[in-house]
């Protein structure tokens, strides 16, 4: 290790560091006043988001190739902290109101941050497991947060389990890929492929190992079983940090893996994962349309989701799409960060204390009585589907795109009837709020404001200047090293 291996984790020294210390400070901060926790843990976020922005440009790894330094990375960890922030925005009102304010609370966020951007510069299995574990222990903790509330509790409790057994297949798998490549490194991994000195059956394995275990993060069917009811039960502001921080890190794994490492296992692996992200689309979308609850509505759109960014891992021998099928899988995540938080945050504006207000029924009169608040819904309810000018809509189509110039037409095709059928309960909601009579109560607060605000616009704002964020995305190239 040496000064140059510290400067390129910076960003995630900066916020294990200040989560440290907030710990510390945490001790002289009174009962009354947590909330001051909110506002410093805010502090660390942006201080690193700074230094992430900084240090945007060139490649390079650190700690002996187990950490790379490249533009995927930094566009992550960019994602990340900006999520990280607006998950402090959600939280800052809500947890009050729930009477959970507690500081530990800003601190776990900030550790479960740390193992995200971990899982950006991620370059070894052993790293993507290490990183894992970070993001995800903080996140069982804050699932259970709400007790003594029975849901909360059992949302912890299936989280942690069902997390721990996904756990074993990622190091059971890494395992198989060590004793096939001899190296955990994804360099050396693909070095052992190109020379012929790997075992591909015992590497073909340990794929299919990683891929379930990674595939559970992102709630891939059939490992999603747990995404309904721990979304349910979890407190909402952890729910919307859960849906987009944790579902990102386990994407960053799975591009970083298969669309480098495993690429040459292509001929065994499309067939996998054409049929899981089909599957993914299909069961997602139909099961939704039965929910009466907004949370377990916005769980399976979220598995809905997870099988539209899957799309983009059938290419995965296809050197010459592979960076606009990258750049298609980044660029969707951010359009889908931004509407989530966005419809998340409304979710809690509607929320009350014991589970009040989560019915989609709920939002009947809120058109007429909120009409602002209606029309941003409207707007992210019509980006989830893909409706333009939204951001959901670009994210469709540069994944349909990236998926047709591979040659998938059916994929693409399945995921445009799905399209279509996810229209139905969104729509939903849309018609709920404007066409039904009723009296909804809404939690109004400032930063929660703010982001339905700002999280609105931007939805509509940066689809119609949408070129400059994918060129980025396009330019998040994965460096290996020779």
């Amino acid at each position: 290790m040496n000064f140059s291996d510290l400067t390129t984790i910076l960003p995630l020294i900066t916020l294990v560091g200040w989560a440290i210390i907030l710990i510390l400070v945490d001790l002289f901060i009174p009962a009354q006043r947590k909330g001051i926790m909110a506002m410093l843990s805010a502090i660390g976020i942006m201080i690193s988001l700074v230094i992430a922005i900084c240090q945007f440009g060139g490649q390079t790894t650190a700690f002996s190739g187990m950490v790379v330094f490249d533009g995927f990375s930094v566009f992550l960890q960019i994602l990340f902290l900006i999520s990280g922030l607006a998950a402090i925005a959600l939280a800052y009102d809500y947890i009050k109101r729930q009477g959970i304010e507690r500081s530990e609370y800003y601190i776990l966020l900030m550790f479960s941050l740390s193992g995200m951007t971990l899982m950006a510069m991620a370059d070894d299995l052993i790293i993507i497991f290490l990183a894992l574990e970070l993001l995800s222990i903080p996140l069982y903790v804050l699932a259970g947060f709400a007790n003594p509330r029975l849901d909360s509790e059992e949302a912890a409790l299936k989280y942690f389990l069902l997390g721990s057994f996904s756990d074993a297949f990622v190091v059971f798998g890494t395992a198989l890929v060590f004793g096939a490549a001899r190296t955990t490194t994804i360099p050396g991994i693909i070095a052992a492929i190109t020379v012929g000195a790997a075992n591909l059956i015992l590497l073909m394995v340990g794929a299919a190992l990683i891929l379930i275990g990674l595939g559970f993060k992102v709630s891939i069917v059939p490992f999603h079983m747990w995404t309904p009811d721990v979304y349910q039960g979890a407190p909402s502001s952890v729910t919307a940090f859960m849906a987009v921080g944790a579902k990102t890190a386990g994407f960053a794994a799975l591009l970083r893996v298969f669309m480098a490492a495993f690429n040459t296992l292509a001929v065994d692996l499309v067939p996998v994962l054409w049929a899981l992200a089909a599957l993914t689309m299909i069961l997602g979308n139909i099961t939704a349309i039965v929910q009466g609850n907004i949370k377990r509505l916005l769980a399976y759109s979220s598995i809905a989701h997870t099988g539209y960014i899957s799309m983009v891992l059938v290419t995965i021998n296809q050197s010459r799409i592979t960076q606009h099928a990258v750049g298609a899988a980044l660029f969707y995540l951010v359009a889908y960060a931004v509407t989530s938080f966005g419809a998340w945050a409304v979710v809690i504006t509607l929320e009350h204390s014991e589970g009040k207000g989560l019915n989609v029924e709920d939002y009947a009169g809120l058109g007429r009585k909120y009409p602002a608040l209606a029309a941003a819904m409207t707007v992210f309810m019509l980006s989830f589907t893909g409706v333009p000018p939204t951001l959901g809509f670009l994210g469709k189509f540069y994944i349909f795109r990236a998926v047709l110039e591979g040659g998938y037409v059916g994929l693409a095709i399945i995921g445009v009837l799905t399209s279509l059928v996810s229209a139905y309960y969104y729509l939903r909601v849309v018609v709920v709020m404007y066409m039904r009579e009723g009296e909804p109560l809404v939690r109004k607060e400032f930063w929660l404001s703010s982001t339905i605000f700002m999280t609105a616009i931007a939805t509509v704002i940066v689809s119609i200047f949408s070129t400059p964020l994918f060129t980025w995305a396009s330019k998040g190239i994965m460096f290996i090293p020779k």
